[in-house]
């Protein structure tokens, strides 16, 4: 059984074995480590003393009832809530971050809908994404210079690169509303990828996604650790446990804002307090 940091019959968790024929991953330093972060709205606990880590090649993923407190722990890992307590460090330095300073840092994340700009092409969708490798300043592009001509040509053949690996190059010119729901899905996934990230939070990447489209969702996440070009780590949200389960090396469990349980995909599903916060009831040990 894997336990939790809840204190009681669950403490004392496990890192976890080795899950037969999946990719095997090793603790290098480096990586994602959120230690004890805690955080409240006003008199509601949202978060208390979570830790996880992502090492560099992996995926990890992050479960857990409505409401156990997994978007608010992406928020903190992007900015966008500042944790009451805890401390987190990336790639071995301490860790504080801001939204805009994600892309430079190496990060990137999808949100849970698409968040695609109704107004522009898919390729300019993507392009957004790898603005933070632009070399041409402001002043360049507001002028029309050559410098900021040959940029805007280098990054859309970069955007082109990355739906061409994702399969939507055929619709680089279409408008992402004309587009078929996983498609867009897609495209949002292209945006993230483009900026070359060492470390992809993924929010409910398979939301409104069928069998099909979401085997090939499960296919694609595995490769990203290796994926040419510069692989990356995964911090996963998602609802979907057979997504889950078949592409993570690690998976931590969120239950009321706590961590109840951590380890291999196999472990947590056979550890009681999993089914305890999925069903609301006490499961004795087998």
């Amino acid at each position: 059984m894997i336990g939790g940091d809840r204190e009681g019959p669950h403490a004392g968790a496990s890192t976890g074995g080795p899950i037969p024929g999946a990719r095997q991953v090793t603790a290098p330093a480096g990586g994602l480590d959120v230690a004890g972060v805690g955080v409240s709205f006003g008199g509601l606990v949202a978060l208390e003393d979570v830790s996880l880590r992502v090492p560099p090649g992996s995926v990890v993923g992050v479960i857990g009832p409505n409401g156990a407190g997994k978007t608010t722990l992406f928020n903190i890992i992007c900015g966008f809530v500042r944790a009451g307590s805890g401390s987190m460090t990336w790639e071995g330095r301490s860790f504080r971050p801001r939204p805009h300073d994600l892309a430079e840092r190496g990060i990137a994340r999808t949100l849970q809908g698409v968040g695609l700009f109704a107004g522009l092409s898919v390729v300019e969708n993507v392009m957004v994404g790898a603005g933070a490798h632009a070399r041409a300043g402001f002043a360049s592009a507001l002028l029309g210079l050559p410098r900021s001509d040959r940029d805007e040509r280098r990054l859309r053949a970069e955007a082109m690169t990355v739906l061409d690996e994702l399969g939507v190059a055929g619709s680089a010119e279409q408008l992402p509303g004309a587009l078929p729901y996983p498609l867009q899905k897609r495209v949002a996934l292209a945006r993230a990828l483009v900026a070359r990230p060492r470390l992809l939070l993924l929010d409910e990447p398979a939301g409104g996604l069928g069998g099909e489209d979401m085997d090939a969702l499960g296919a694609l996440v595995r490769s990203l650790p290796e994926r040419v070009g510069g692989g990356c780590s995964v911090l996963l949200v998602e609802h979907h446990m057979d997504l889950v389960m078949s592409v993570c090396d690690q998976v931590v469990v969120l239950d009321f804002g706590r961590r109840v349980a951590t380890g291999t995909p196999a472990e947590v599903q056979a550890d009681p307090a999993v089914t305890e916060a999925y069903l609301g009831a006490e499961v004795p040990a087998a």
